[in-house]
């Protein structure tokens, strides 16, 4: 979608039609900062640990607890998933202090990750109780309430997707109404300088790019392991 809050598109791929928006472009910016950071925290483990790696094992030591903690010891298989997810959306949610598009402000991104949680949730189902119970799970506590179970299973990876684009993409917009606001309060007073957009927005970016991102983060993974979790037992 290009123009008003949607991503713009950056450039086309040469000899094809198919554009690249900045949700792809970000999106490639912090897949190469997480990248880069993977190989330089790894790079040179020692068997005592000091400065970043400490860091880092603390970071997967609690990644591993918080999972173990929330779907059950049997399911810390999970942990390199989850992790990565929540690092990636801490990350793709805070894009927004340093002046990029986050993202998580596109529902494709948002609707492609609550699809793999979804996905996730049947697979790991059907294998944990095999088709047959799996099928029979539709049908409880009554037959009746066939159609109900699946339309609230297909509700699943909408309402996460929208949960997290609502929460992102709505502090964008106040943020971008706030700034020309403030841009065109500068201009009627007669300040040489945008000094209103400098102070003022501070508060806020710290309320929807730090405090709802990282907040926003927490949510979906939490809901992805409990969702996988139920599905499971």
């Amino acid at each position: 979608m290009e123009g008003g809050f949607g991503p713009e598109i950056i450039f086309t791929i040469p000899g094809t039609d198919i554009p690249v928006t900045e949700t792809v472009t970000n999106t490639w910016i912090i897949m190469a900062i997480l990248i880069l950071f993977s190989f330089l925290a790894t790079r040179k483990f020692a068997h005592k640990p000091k400065g970043l790696q400490n860091f880092v094992e603390l970071l997967v030591d609690g990644i591993y607890k918080f999972t173990a903690q929330t779907m059950g010891e049997d399911k810390v298989a999970f942990a390199p998933y989850i992790g990565t997810l929540m690092i990636y959306l801490i990350f793709a949610n805070l894009a927004g202090l340093f002046a990029i598009r986050p993202p998580t402000a596109d529902l494709n991104t948002t609707m492609g990750l609550a699809l793999i949680t979804f996905f996730m949730i049947h697979f790991f189902a059907i294998k944990r109780k095999g088709v047959g119970t799996y099928l029979k799970g539709f049908l409880d506590p009554f037959p009746a309430l066939l159609v109900i179970n699946i339309i609230g299973e297909l509700a699943t990876p909408i309402s996460l997707s929208f949960r997290l684009f609502g929460n992102i993409v709505g502090g964008l917009i106040i943020m971008n109404l706030l700034y020309g606001g403030l841009a065109a309060l500068s201009g009627s007073i007669g300040l040489p300088i945008p000094i209103l957009q400098a102070a003022i927005p501070a508060p806020l970016h710290i309320y929807f790019d730090v405090f709802a991102g990282v907040l926003q983060s927490f949510i979906f993974a939490m809901l992805t392991m409990v969702f996988v979790s139920i599905a499971m037992d």
